[in-house]
């Protein structure tokens, strides 16, 4: 256990193109289509990230970074700080179920901007810097025991901001020794509040991964210039599982068959941009909708079932059946259950602030009640009941495993259509054919000279 850290971080510095199986190379690349799209979509609809970019544009600086559907460059940490912004805000980025977290939401805008910026870095660099980055996130996320949320902290964008260290020090060729030192930075500034879920006006849940991106490239760039940390910043016994975990941790599942099993590879890509834990739900609700032909007139009631984890998505329960703004009604069962239900499916348009206020969506929401079921484990989330009560029947589901997952899985095709649906909302509109040559530059990645190709085209 002693040497967790530089076991880890040796893997990081020590792994190659060469070695990732196929499959993990093809899941970066989809990862980075879907984060591209997500990021693009942002620049118009993702609430909190106005203020965001407009900062970071008007911090100035070596213009060699890009700054994604905006048409500007600046230095490496302050777009990846732009886009670490952009990154969750439409909550449709891919996500690891079992780990709870948004593995490449910082990790790839990081790696981004600092291949950018650094010159030549080839497309099979930029594979393995997102695929490590990735990695560290999810076994991170599956090394916690406990749900942190109830002691206060909010570990998705703490997860990523060692992702996105991970995925700069990878790409800025670290020793394992300075990967060490950029854990060990990382550590000194990586934290979120899980107060952000008490408070329905604020936008932090957001725009959270832009201060996980930033810091992991400022950490890797102070490394690689020789600020030295700590040897056991993750299993110290000050370090970072004491720190939030209170030392209770699965160590197994940080370094168990590194290198051979990829945790990275089995993220879900998400059919509807909304808080994965609504999926069960949405799904569900679609499901007994569609096979029992059920008409919406007929409808009396919709009760559901949830994980103490998801039962954030479900109170104070009159808040979610009327979100106060998008990112909230994105983390509402009742409202994402009102938007299925009326329209026959979830999208990008139905959380635009002016929808909100849409009676026949909210009168369903107003239908939906929950219980928690205090037996579930963290295994359990996303494990979702639903039940619809019509004049005459009753009728119910439950999801096991949301839509999306390696084992139920978005095809490519669809993916790509999420894609272009995504970017054809970026602050600076791009024709058919010009997201067509992204989409061709992302999945031929790996024969890419010079990563400048690609990010001439974002």
């Amino acid at each position: 256990m002693n040497q967790l850290s530089r076991e880890v971080a040796d893997f990081i510095v020590k792994t190659q193109y060469e070695d990732l199986p196929v499959h993990v190379i093809e899941t970066a690349k989809k990862s980075l289509l879907d984060a591209i799209g997500v990021m693009l979509a942002a620049t118009t609809l993702g609430d909190g990230c106005a203020p965001m970019l407009k900062l970071a544009v008007a911090n100035g600086g070596h213009e060699e970074s890009t700054i994604l559907g905006i048409g500007a460059k600046r230095p490496a940490h302050m777009a990846a700080f732009a886009n670490g912004a952009l990154a969750h805000a439409m909550d449709f980025e891919d996500t690891h179920d079992k780990a709870f977290v948004h593995s490449n939401a910082a990790a790839i805008p990081a790696a981004l901007a600092v291949a950018e910026a650094s010159g030549q870095v080839s497309g099979k660099e930029l594979i393995t810097a997102i695929a490590l980055g990735s990695e560290l996130v999810c076994r991170l996320g599956l090394s916690i025991k406990d749900n942190l949320l109830e002691a206060g902290w909010y570990m998705p964008p703490v997860f990523g901001a060692f992702g996105a260290a991970a995925a700069a020090g990878k790409v800025l060729g670290l020793s394992t020794e300075q990967m060490l030192d950029a854990i060990s930075l990382t550590l000194c500034q990586a934290t979120c509040s899980a107060e952000l879920t008490q408070n329905p006006q604020s936008v932090i849940r957001s725009i959270r991964d832009a201060f996980a991106a930033q810091s992991g490239v400022l950490s890797a760039q102070l490394a690689k210039e020789g600020v030295t940390g700590f040897q056991q910043p993750f299993e110290g016994r000050l370090g970072f599982f004491h720190a939030y975990a209170k030392g209770n941790y699965d160590a197994e599942a940080m370094t168990a068959n590194l290198g051979a099993v990829y945790e990275m590879a089995n993220v879900s890509f998400k059919a509807w941009p909304s808080c994965r834990g609504t999926h069960p739900y949405i799904e569900g609700a679609l499901k007994i909708m569609q096979e029992h032909s059920v008409q919406v007139e007929d409808i009396e009631a919709i009760r559901t079932v949830v994980s103490p984890v998801n039962k954030m998505l479900c109170e104070p329960l009159e808040a979610k059946q009327r979100p106060s703004s998008p990112i909230n009604a994105k983390f509402s069962i009742p409202y994402a259950i009102g938007v299925a239900i009326h329209h026959g499916t979830v999208s990008l348009d139905h959380f635009k602030s002016e929808v909100l206020e849409d009676s026949e969506v909210l009168s369903i929401a107003a239908m939906v009640t929950y219980e928690i079921d205090h037996s579930m484990s963290l295994k359990d989330t996303l494990r979702g009941f639903t039940e619809i009560h019509t004049k005459d029947q009753v009728f119910s589901t439950v999801i096991e495993t949301p839509y999306g997952d390696p084992t139920h899985p978005l095809g490519l095709d669809d993916l790509i259509a999420k894609f272009k649906a995504c970017a054809r909302l970026a602050m600076i509109p791009r024709s058919d054919e010009q997201l067509s040559h992204i989409v061709d530059g992302v999945l031929n990645l790996d024969s890419v000279k010079d990563i400048h190709e690609l990010t001439a085209l974002l």
